[in-house]
């Protein structure tokens, strides 16, 4: 399993309304995963290149190869701004997003995203991992505004849905993207395992 020319491939698919940030956060972490995840960086904010390019929809799945655990991976991006085909897919992995300061996308990630999985990606397979994670967390700026979702709310609404972890970040100061980078690729990981990627013990905060 550890040899070099050995390479898993993990098919992710992020789900979410239009505008939420999916595209933004997947153009951060293609030119930056790297150098973050093998140098360690732990700084919550740590400002990413503004050179990041905007990635296209003609350009999916977005390939992104990757040595963890002694192995190689592929893990393989699909955005879902194209509605007609996101239904489509199969993925091994479902991330879930919504924007930190529009709750409505929060209330569309569990009434509208999370019953599109179960109808459509978990038909005559295993249950696949799904991560709820929360975007754009440079707006959350003033205490008290009806509009933010705070973090005990999107994790609780998390377990509610039944998610395996949760997560928020930036994706433009880079506060927390490090750490949301490592669990989607540990879970990412863990898909290729025989326990598979789904927690045992409920909802994980990351």
């Amino acid at each position: 399993m550890d040899d070099d020319d050995e390479r898993a491939t993990v098919s992710i698919l992020l789900l979410g309304d239009p505008g939420c940030g999916k595209t933004t956060f997947l153009s951060a972490i293609v030119p930056t995963w790297t150098s973050r995840l093998s140098q360690g960086v732990s700084s919550p904010h740590t400002r990413l290149p503004a050179s990041s390019p905007l990635l296209r929809d003609l350009d999916q799945p977005f390939p992104f190869d990757i040595r963890l655990y002694n192995r190689h991976y592929r893990f393989e991006f699909s955005d879902t701004a194209s509605p007609e085909n996101w239904t489509l897919h199969t993925p091994d992995f479902a991330i879930l997003c919504y924007d930190i300061s529009d709750r409505r996308s929060l209330h569309n990630a569990a009434h509208v995203w999370r019953k599109a999985v179960a109808r459509h990606h978990v038909q005559d397979r295993e249950e696949i991992p799904v991560m709820l994670l929360g975007l754009k967390r440079d707006l959350r700026l003033e205490e008290g505004d009806k509009r933010i979702v705070d973090p005990q709310e999107g994790y609780r609404v998390a377990q509610e849905m039944r998610c395996d972890r949760y997560a928020e970040c930036s994706a433009v100061t880079g506060e927390l993207m490090k750490e949301a980078m490592e669990d989607v690729a540990r879970t990412a990981a863990k898909t290729t395992t025989e326990e598979g990627g789904t927690s045992l013990g409920g909802c994980a905060l990351m």
